[in-house]
Parts: C-alpha cells; structure tokens; sequence
C-alpha cells in the first residue's frame, strides 16, 4: 500500500459492481484503500457494498458498506451521517452512479428520460448537497464526477438521455469546481471511454449480435486497439482525489486510449 490518500475518508456512491469482477466503482474504492484511505462503500444493492467493503478489510484496510438509493436525498444524507459518525469527516466524494437507456427522444418514453436525468445528474446534485457542507466546515476536499466520452462525442449508441445527462455531469462538475474553488474544495469528473466491465454486458451488449461482436467492434474503436478496464479509471480517480492534484479543479479528464481525438470514435 502507498499513501497517497493517506488520512483521508472517502465515500463512494456507486462502489459495487453490476455482476463478477470489476466495475469502476469497485476498483475506486479499493484503489483508494490501497492508498490509504477509510472508504465508505454505497450501493443500491447491499450485497454489491458488502462484497466491495470485504475486499478492503481483507487487504488490511478500513472500509464499511451501507445501502443508499441516489435519487432519494434522505438516502443519502443517513449514508453521509454514517460516514460522519463512523469516520469523522469526508474528504473524498467519488460519484460512480450511472444508468444507460437506449433510444433517442422519439422513441424513449418519458419515465425512462427521467430516470436517466434523477440518477445520472440528480445523484450528483443530491451527493454534493450532503457532501460540501462537511467539505466547507473542514476547509476542503475532492470531488471526482465520473462522466463519460458520450458527454462530449456521439459514441454511435443511441441513447439520447445518457448523451444529455452526463454532458450536464461535465458541466455541473465545473460550476461545482469554480463556486468552490476559494472554499478548498476541488471538482474533476473523469469521462470514460469504452471500459470492459460487467456493467456493458448487460446495458450495451443487446446492441450487437453477440458479446463477441460486441468486443470486437468496442476493441477496433480505441486508438491503442483495445478497451480499457476499471483500473484505468481507478488510477484517474486516485490522482485526482489525491494532493498531487492540489492544483487541479474544473477538469473533464477523457480516460479513453486517445478515443476523443479520433474522428471514429463512433460505434
């Protein structure tokens, strides 16, 4: 273990994983661990929070996991209390929740495009209300937004509410970033590419005619000839919740082997 986060408490919204092996916010939360940090694991499902928090205790780390539902703002404010009580403080605001509905306007149904719009941007907004008065009252802390490659590039999926919602996570991440920015507190969010997780399985692989085209076609997109994987993320987060990015705020970070600087980067 290193230190970079040495001292530091992180809560991460989103810290299971949607099936066997690593999703992003299942290896945030172990990445930041291993660096140090005391991490409350947040999910939706338990057993996702349970299994994330295991992983840290069994590695000599400190970690809890409690159940919250990011669309419900009591929710999250008995996770932050939690994390208060348990811990002391908050440093550290990793958002890792994210839902995925295919279809454009025409045909995505007006609860779907909410649902979108209440957990995509809505968990961001319900997070740092809870959060940034802990952030304020110590003089500081991070917050890490992950956003998506979709928030600035037609990625060839037609999934209109993602393309909205997380370009409104990219620029809730600077409003955030400039509001504080005197106050101590940093906001970056991260923009993922195309990352083999389990979470692709079962939100884009209905896309493709098998999981192997799916593979295929995600890997021949990427510039360096494969996807990327939750560590990749991970690493990202690390640095930007980190000291050594003391001097960084309001930044949209492509985590994407070169994706975005490519004129195929749709599907």
């Amino acid at each position: 273990m290193a230190d970079r986060l040495k001292d530091k408490v992180a809560i991460v919204f989103g810290a299971g994983s949607a099936g066997p092996g690593w999703g992003n916010g299942k290896a945030t939360a172990v990445a930041f661990a291993r660096e140090g940090a005391k991490v409350m694991c947040v999910d939706l499902v338990p057993a996702a929070a349970e299994e994330t928090a295991s992983i840290i205790v069994s590695e000599g780390n400190v970690a809890e996991a409690i159940a919250a539902d990011v669309t419900k703002l009591d929710s999250i404010e008995a996770a932050v209390a939690r994390t208060i009580e348990r811990f002391g403080r908050i440093d550290i605001l990793h958002n890792n929740v994210g839902l995925t509905h295919m279809d454009g306007p025409v045909e995505l149904d007006e609860a779907r495009f909410q649902a979108a719009v209440d957990i995509n941007i809505g968990s961001v907004y319900r997070t740092s209300k809870c959060v940034i008065p802990h952030m304020l009252r110590q003089g500081g802390g991070a917050i890490v937004n992950i956003s998506s490659l979709a928030a600035i590039r037609w990625t060839g999926y037609p999934y209109f509410a993602y393309y909205a919602t997380k370009a409104a996570v990219n620029h809730a991440t600077v409003a955030i970033a400039m509001q504080y920015a005197k106050s101590g507190i940093r906001a970056n969010c991260i923009m993922p590419g195309l990352i083999n997780t389990p979470l692709i399985y079962k939100q884009i692989a209905g896309q493709y005619a098998s999981v192997e085209e799916m593979i295929e076609a995600r890997n021949k997109l990427c510039p360096m000839g494969h996807m990327g994987e939750a560590w990749d993320v991970a690493y990202a987060a690390v640095f930007l919740a980190s000291d050594e990015a003391k001097f960084i705020t309001g930044v949209c970070l492509p985590v994407d082997g070169g994706q975005h600087c490519s004129v195929m980067a749709g599907a």
